[in-house]
């Protein structure tokens, strides 16, 4: 365990939120619940009021990281939206056919190559199965990355806000991942960058609520409004939060009769889209939000 302290603590000391992940294994240690199923009995969530996941609990705080990791061997991940780093995976090939016997180092220098770029040193990983994990700086300009799978090519997925990494010093099913290359991560190519940067929005149609117009339809209509306009203005990395607060609140006002859950689904998954989340994140936000919203019905009166 001191090794792992001493390695978890050196991975924070570059400005990595790190957090841990069970003995042996990829899976976040805490929580070890997913949002939909929050009872609030996770101290974490209880002091909150609300599901705290393995992102939010990632950090670089020296102390917190000396109780954990001198508790349990914990392996170590690396929460890459927070530490502001793209890391891309490069697998290899199961069986000869599988992307031409290619595996993700040479898809990713022939991709390279087509932008008449190379592959630079940086910041590297050799996982436990053989891979490679190339750690870069998220861009300072332009939207959000987040996680990809195969969209640069086969071997090749991308981790970034929203997703987490194993760290070297890490040992998943017996396999050690260890540094092979240990300098500062550079700056994210900028053709790779435009290869990940996600699609643009296609035109929104403003969702429209139907509330009475009395004095508990104006406070409902004040209610959505303030929410809807907490998600689009929320900074990256911390839409998704926002998102789920969002539709905690009204979530309540839902289980008290005061909103129709359809309404309340669809101008929060659309705020959450426009927001920069994808499709399919905003609906399981908002939908795990609402839920927990629904254990506290918050009347409105007439």
């Amino acid at each position: 365990m001191s090794d792992l302290l001493a390695t978890a603590l050196g991975h924070a000391e570059r400005g990595w939120h790190i957090f841990p992940l069970r003995p042996g294994d990829k899976r976040p240690a805490f929580p070890d619940h997913p949002a939909d199923r929050c009872a609030g009995r996770d101290r974490r969530c209880r002091a909150a009021g609300q599901h705290v996941g393995w992102e939010d609990r990632a950090t670089t705080d020296p102390d917190r990281i000396r109780r954990a990791w001198s508790t349990r061997p914990y392996g170590i991940g690396i929460a890459c939206g927070p530490s502001g780093l793209v890391v891309v995976d490069l697998d290899t090939p199961k069986h000869p056919a599988e992307a031409d016997g290619r595996d993700g180092l040479a898809v990713l220098a022939d991709l390279a190559d087509t932008h008449g770029a190379t592959i630079d040193p940086t910041y590297t990983v050799t996982t436990g199965r053989g891979g490679t994990h190339l750690y870069y700086q998220h861009p300072n300009t332009g939207p959000a990355l987040r996680n990809t799978a195969g969209t640069v090519g086969p071997m090749v997925d991308t981790r970034a806000a929203g997703g987490y990494v194993v760290a070297a010093g890490s040992i998943v099913a017996g396999r050690p991942y260890v540094v092979a290359l240990d300098c500062d991560p550079d700056p994210l190519p900028a053709w790779l960058a435009g290869m990940l940067a996600p699609a643009p929005l296609p035109p929104q149609r403003p969702v429209v609520v139907d509330l009475p117009t009395d004095r508990a339809g104006a406070y409902v209509r004040a209610a959505v409004g303030r929410e809807v306009d907490r998600v689009t203005a929320a900074a990256p990395g911390e839409r998704n939060r926002t998102l789920y607060v969002a539709a905690v609140a009204l979530g309540q006002l839902v289980a008290g009769g005061a909103l129709a859950a359809d309404d309340a689904q669809s101008v929060l998954e659309q705020a959450g889209v426009t927001a920069g989340l994808r499709t399919a994140e905003a609906y399981r936000t908002v939908r795990s939000g609402l839920t927990a919203g629904a254990r506290r019905p918050r009347a409105v009166a007439a």
